[in-house]
């Protein structure tokens, strides 16, 4: 089958099969990554571009448990 066959098959899946097929992409990248093989020149330029801008922004986020204390109390009854 090729990519393109693929591609067109996609949107006839159903939501919980696409995200098996998502789940299962996403093992092969991190394989891909484990194993030696870096990002392309494209996700490269994407992740030098969201780490300029991540170091341009003041604010450097929250401590994590911070952001949970908030999210559990924005649920709270």
């Amino acid at each position: 089958m090729s990519k393109a066959e693929i591609l067109a098959e996609w949107p006839k899946l159903k939501a919980d099969e696409r995200a098996q097929v998502f789940d299962r992409l996403c093992e092969l990248q991190e394989s891909d990554l484990l194993q030696g093989h870096g990002p392309t020149a494209e996700e490269k330029k994407l992740l030098d571009q969201a780490l300029a801008e991540f170091e341009r922004d003041g604010q450097r986020g929250k401590p994590w448990r911070e952001v949970l204390y908030r999210i559990e109390a924005s649920h709270a009854p």
